[in-house]
C-alpha cells in the first residue's frame, strides 16, 4: 500500500527531532500481560489506553492491541523487538502470533517479539467506513479495481472519493491515525515494555513508520531495521506514483525473462505472450473455469505475484490459461469484519494531501500509464483520500536526521511493490545508516534470502553491520523445478 501526487520535495538538512516530538512528558501505561488464549501457546496479550490527540495527552484516549512472544532465554535477554508487517492496515498482532515462534528463534529467544495494532486498524479501535461486511462488499458493485477504460474513470472516482465523509463521521480515530501519532503510540510502548532505546523491525509500509520514528526520536534507537523501503519523501507528499508508474514492470520483466530462461508454461516467448494477452482481455474479458476475468484482473493478478517470486510458477500457469482461454482453447480448471481497506485509506488519507479534483486524477493516471500498464492499478486507489483532511500532527519532514545508531536499511534489487530506489533514498537520508542489498526479486528479503537474514539477525543481537557495499546474492531462478523458492516469513502488503 501507498501512495501520489505531483510536488517538488525541498532540500533538507541533518537535524534532530524537535523537543515538542518527544513523550517523556505522557503518562506510561501499565501493560497487564496475559495469556492469549490456547489456541497461541506461549503468547501474552494486552491493550493499553494512549492518547487519542498527543496535544491533548490528558484527553480522550484510544486502545492499542498488542501481542508477545516472551524471550525464551531470559539470562540473555536482550529487550523487545517491536514489529510492523506493513500496508498500512496491516495486523501486527496476528503477524507476532504467526511469525513470532519462528523470529525468537532466529533471534536466539533473546527478545520479546511484540507485535502491535496501530491505531485505528484491527483490534486497536478500528475505523470503520460500513455497516458490515455486507454494506462494504455492495461499495464495490458495479465498479473496476481500477478504471482501466475512460468511460470508468468518473464513476470510480465519485464512488472512492464518497468514502471520505463515510469513515470520517462520528468516529474520532478517524482523525488520528497519521503515522506520526502510530510513532509516538510506539515510543510510549517502548518506555511501557521498560527498553531505554527501542528494536524494531519494519517491513513495507513498515518502513515509513520506522523512518518517521527515526526522524521523530533519532536518540531512542538501539537497532531498527526496514526492509522493502519506501523512499519517506515520495510517499509522504504523494508521489509514489513515480516510483509506482516503474517499479512492478522493472520486477515483471524478470519474471518474464526468468521464464524464458527455465522455459516454464508461459514461455517460450513470454513477453509476446503477455502483450497478447493484455490485448485480449482488454478488448473482451476472458472466461476460465466458470470465471470471468477482466483487464484490471489479470493487471492486479500480475502485480500480486511481484510480492513473492514463490508464487510465479503459479502465475505462469495462471497466465498460460488466460492466454490458451483467449485463442478459444480448452482449459480445465474479531472485529464486525477486517477493516483493513478501510484503515488503509485512513492512515494514507491523514498521511498524504493528494488532489482534490477529478481532472487531477485523471492527469497523474496518464502520467502513470505512460511508465507502464502497472501505473494506473497503482494510483486510482488514492481517490478515496480526494474528500478527506489530512491529519494536522502527521509528519512530512524533515526526512534527514542522525540516529543514536546507525540504521539497517533492506531492499531487493527488483522489487515492483517498493523499488530499490526507496531503499537507497533512505541510506541517504539516515546519516550512518547501512543499506544491505539483496540482488534477487520480491517484496522484501528477510526470510527469503538466508544472506539478508542472517545479516538481519547479527545486527539486531549485537549491532554488527554488513560491510558496506554488501549485495547478497539472489535465489536460483524461482522457475527451475528442482528449485524450492524460499517462501518469505511472512508476505508483507502495501494496500
Amino acid at each position: 500500500m501507498r501512495f501520489t501526487v505531483l510536488a517538488a520535495a525541498a532540500a533538507l538538512m541533518i537535524t534532530g527531532a524537535p523537543a515538542a516530538q518527544a513523550t517523556p512528558g505522557h503518562a506510561v501505561p501499565k501493560i497487564a500481560w496475559a495469556a492469549c488464549g490456547p489456541e497461541h501457546p506461549g503468547f501474552e496479550c494486552a491493550s493499553v489506553e494512549v492518547p487519542l490527540d498527543y496535544d491533548d495527552p490528558r484527553g480522550a484516549t484510544t486502545s492499542v492491541a498488542l501481542a508477545r512472544k516472551p524471550a525464551t532465554d531470559g539470562a540473555r535477554r536482550i529487550g523487545s523487538l517491536f514489529l510492523n508487517p506493513g500496508g498500512p492496515g496491516g495486523s501486527g498482532v496476528d503477524f507476532a502470533l504467526g511469525a513470532g515462534d519462528t523470529l525468537s528463534a532466529n533471534l536466539q529467544g533473546r527478545f520479546d517479539i511484540v507485535g502491535f495494532d496501530p491505531r485505528g486498524i484491527g483490534r486497536s479501535d478500528p475505523l470503520h467506513c460500513f455497516a458490515s461486511e455486507e454494506d462494504r462488499g455492495k461499495f464495490f458493485e458495479g465498479i473496476p479495481g481500477f478504471p482501466y477504460r475512460a468511460e470508468q474513470e468518473r464513476p470510480f472516482f465519485d464512488r472512492y472519493r464518497s468514502l471520505g465523509p463515510e469513515c470520517r463521521d462520528d468516529q474520532k480515530i478517524a482523525r488520528h491515525m497519521s503515522t506520526a501519532d502510530v510513532a509516538r503510540d510506539m515510543d510510549l510502548l517502548r518506555r511501557a515494555v521498560g527498553d531505554a532505546k527501542i528494536s524494531y523491525l519494519g517491513f513495507s509500509y513498515g518502513s515509513f513508520l520506522g523512518a518517521t520514528y527515526a526522524n521523530l526520536f533519532p536518540r531512542n534507537i538501539r537497532a531498527l531495521v526496514i526492509d522493502g523501503v519506501l523512499n519517506p519523501e515520495l510517499w509522504s507528499s504523494g508521489r509514489q506514483v513515480e516510483s509506482d508508474r516503474i517499479a512492478t514492470k522493472e520486477e515483471f520483466r524478470e519474471f518474464l525473462r526468468n521464464c524464458d530462461e527455465a522455459r516454464c508454461v508461459f514461455g517460450p516467448r513470454s513477453e509476446k505472450r503477455w502483450d497478447a494477452l493484455l490485448d485480449s482481455v482488454r478488448a473482451k474479458p476472458i472466461e476460465l473455469g466458470g470465471q470471468v476475468f477482466t483487464y484490471d484482473a489479470v493487471i492486479n493478478a500480475a502485480i500480486g505475484a511481484m510480492y513473492s517470486p514463490s508464487d510465479w510458477p503459479d502465475a505462469a500457469a495462471f497466465f498460460d490459461q488466460l492466454s490458451d482461454a483467449s485463442l478459444g482453447l480448452s482449459v480445465t480448471a474479531e472485529p464486525d469484519y477486517p477493516n483493513g481497506f478501510d484503515s488503509y485509506n485512513g492512515n494514507v488519507c491523514a498521511d498524504i494531501g493528494f488532489p482534490r479534483s477529478f481532472s487531477a486524477y485523471q492527469a497523474v493516471s496518464r502520467y502513470a500509464a505512460a511508465g507502464s500498464e502497472f501505473g494506473p492499478a497503482w494510483w486510482w486507489g488514492n481517490a478515496a483520500c480526494a474528500n478527506w483532511p489530512t491529519n494536522p500532527d502527521r509528519h512530512t519532514g524533515p526526512w534527514h536526521t542522525r540516529t543514536s545508531a546507525p540504521v539497517l536499511v533492506v531492499g531487493n534489487h527488483f522489487d515492483g511493490i517498493t523499488d530499490f530506489r526507496g531503499a537507497q533514498a533512505a541510506n541517504r537520508q539516515l546519516a550512518g545508516s547501512r543499506l544491505l542489498a539483496y540482488a534477487g526479486w520480491g517484496h522484501t528479503a528477510y526470510g527469503v534470502s538466508k544472506c539478508a537474514t542472517d545479516h538481519t539477525n547479527a545486527y539486531l543481537l549485537n549491532g554488527t553491520l554488513p560491510a558496506a557495499g554488501t549485495v547478497c546474492p539472489a535465489n536460483p531462478n524461482p522457475f527451475l523445478p528442482s528449485v524450492a523458492s524460499a517462501e518469505p516469513l511472512f508476505k508483507p502488503t502495501r494496500r
